[in-house]
């Protein structure tokens, strides 16, 4: 009859075990423009083969860095991934979430144990009910106990997708993590290249400023210019021999940052110099709503949207009761002997069917708990978004008005440095003082300076539009668990 009563509550547990409680998930919709509303730059539409909305005929790939066309970058990114220990931190993260998988699943399956005994035993001699006081016996045991809980509301099953899901996240942090340090990196090597140009201007302009000091002595020793141009000549020769080594500071301080961030030790790391020529490439935007699929964070922040869905269908699941199945079995005898004999068979088996009856509010708070959760995480994956929209907006916006910058720029520095031409041959001709010359002087190397930064803020642009982009990640490299 007890056979009959347990395999009766194991059929039906298995009946009910398709049953689930709580909200089904729907990834939520996000509204979004049918494309950016900043245009790009001149540049990028006069590129042959550049196009705005089909982002699969991109450039951007895994390895987004080659758009730059700059081995020494390339083989940098490349150590990024096996060396950077920020980004072995998130790998860990991640491995430690594909174990909850496991653990979680293994719920689902019956827990089986063993434990084996043997013990000696002495019966009082003064206690007037046992049969013979005061003897001795031993008693050898080897029972097996079983456990399963029947996962009638989806409890369990739940739990083991919120840890697929989590595991996901985990996934798009890991990705996010790699993009971030990747595009630091880039911004780090252009920061370092800039330098390298602006000091390739400062010692071209060391140059000339050390042949215009000698122009002013010659001048000085043959009676035609005072004591005081001479001094000014050489007041703007040392101003510029400083600027020059002032780069040093912080050209060394990027050069640490990169020696960091490919895992190796700034003391024994130098990057040769090597002046910033590049303009940006042409980098494919796709539209806005592909962006969904494009960013690691945003598919992140989804994937633990959905994760907190299931929590409310388990923290739902509480207020059903619970079956759980137990049986325990074994040989006992009381001596070696007859241990493992057919008598010294023992068993017993049950379901138990348990509710909790009054918790004073207990279950309500967490349901009321795991609601707000998800709320909190549905905020977060919209802001995720709409950061995502802005962020390419921004950088493309940053590309379009510094490269019209830049253009202006450029004609401004040619109209410095002619106006630097005529005032040296005006003060060759005795015309005018120092004076004008090193006015002259002055603008030009400003408007020469300016002109390299502008190209360095141009590059910085592209890293960060391609970073805003995703850079090449879509959510089809999700692992599948």
């Amino acid at each position: 009859m007890s056979r009959g009563v347990g395999l009766a509550a194991l059929a039906f547990a298995l009946l009910l075990s398709s049953c689930m409680v709580g909200p089904n998930y729907t990834k939520p919709k996000v509204a979004a423009a049918p494309s950016y509303s900043e245009p790009a730059p001149q540049s990028f539409q006069e590129t042959s083969g550049w196009k705005t909305a089909k982002p699969s005929d991109a450039l951007l790939k895994g390895r987004w860095w080659e758009v730059f066309k700059d081995p020494d970058l390339t083989a940098l990114e490349e150590q990024v991934g096996p060396a950077n220990q920020s980004l072995q931190i998130a790998v860990a993260n991640f491995r430690q979430a594909q174990t909850q998988i496991q653990i979680n699943r293994s719920n689902l399956f019956p827990t089986i144990g063993v434990g084996p005994g043997v013990t000696g035993n002495r019966l009082s001699g003064n206690v007037l009910s046992t049969t013979h006081p005061g003897s001795e016996y031993g008693l050898f045991t080897l029972p097996g106990n079983l456990s399963w809980e029947a996962d009638l509301w989806g409890r369990l099953r739940r739990n083991v997708t919120s840890a697929r899901e989590l595991t996901q996240a985990s996934a798009g942090d890991l990705a996010n993590v790699k993009l971030e340090l990747e595009a630091e990196l880039a911004t780090d090597y252009f920061e370092t290249r800039s330098l390298d140009a602006q000091k390739r201007l400062l010692d071209d302009t060391m140059v000339a400023y050390t042949r215009a000091l000698e122009l002013t002595q010659n001048r000085y020793n043959g009676g035609v210019a005072s004591k005081v141009e001479v001094e000014q000549a050489a007041t703007q020769l040392q101003q510029t021999q400083a600027a020059d080594i002032d780069l040093a500071v912080a050209r060394a301080q990027f050069e640490h940052a990169i020696a960091v961030l490919v895992g190796r030790v700034p003391e024994n790391y130098h990057l040769p110099l090597e002046p910033l020529t590049q303009t940006p490439p042409a980098i494919p935007t796709g539209v806005p709503s592909e962006l969904l699929e494009r960013r690691p964070d945003i598919a992140s922040a989804e994937r633990r949207l959905a994760s907190a869905n299931e929590q409310i269908g388990i923290a739902r699941a509480a207020y059903y009761p619970t079956l759980t199945i137990s049986a325990t079995g074994g040989f006992q005898g009381g001596s070696i002997v007859n241990w493992f004999t057919w008598p010294s068979r023992f068993w017993a088996a049950g379901p138990q069917l348990s509710e909790t009856v009054y918790d004073a509010g207990r279950r309500r708070a967490v349901l009321e708990g795991t609601e707000a959760v998800y709320d909190a995480n549905l905020a977060n994956y919209r802001q995720t978004t709409l950061t995502a929209f802005q962020e390419v907006e921004d950088s493309l916006s940053s590309l379009r008005i510094l490269e019209q910058e830049s253009g202006k720029q450029h004609e401004a520095t040619l109209s410095a440095e002619s106006s630097l031409q005529l005032s040296l041959n005006r003060y060759k001709g005795g015309l005018v003082t120092y004076l004008e010359v090193i006015t002259a002087q002055t603008i030009a190397l400003a408007n020469e300076r300016t002109d390299v930064d502008l190209m360095r803020r141009r590059i910085d642009a592209s890293v960060e539009l391609i970073r805003a982009l995703g850079g090449g990640w879509d959510t089809s490299q999700l692992p599948k668990v």
